[in-house]
């Protein structure tokens, strides 16, 4: 399986609209678009999953295409570092 991160996205986007631009290109396996954590709003972006050589079909036609008004970005998402979480900084006094 390949994780695409897809960017630029109309803030209107659904699961449904994105899993069905990319269906015509292979099979989906999962979509997610990314909501803020404090408004619940949606931030633009998202990741859709599909078999390697489907997803590779799917991120060179849909590059930079049209999808809402706006172009979008397609290419294969990087692995994030997770912090480790704890102490963030700041002043060691209480």
């Amino acid at each position: 399986m390949t994780k695409m991160f897809v960017g630029n996205l109309p803030f209107s986007v659904t699961e449904e609209s994105l899993r069905a631009l990319f269906t015509p290109h292979g099979t989906v396996d999962k979509v997610a678009l990314i909501t803020d954590r404090e408004t619940g709003q949606p931030r633009g972006f998202g990741f859709v999953e599909m078999p390697n050589a489907e997803a590779a079909r799917a991120m060179q036609a849909l590059n930079g295409t049209d999808f809402g008004g706006r172009a979008i970005k397609v290419n294969e998402a990087k692995e994030r570092e997770r912090s480790q979480g704890g102490f963030r900084g700041g002043s060691s006094r209480y």
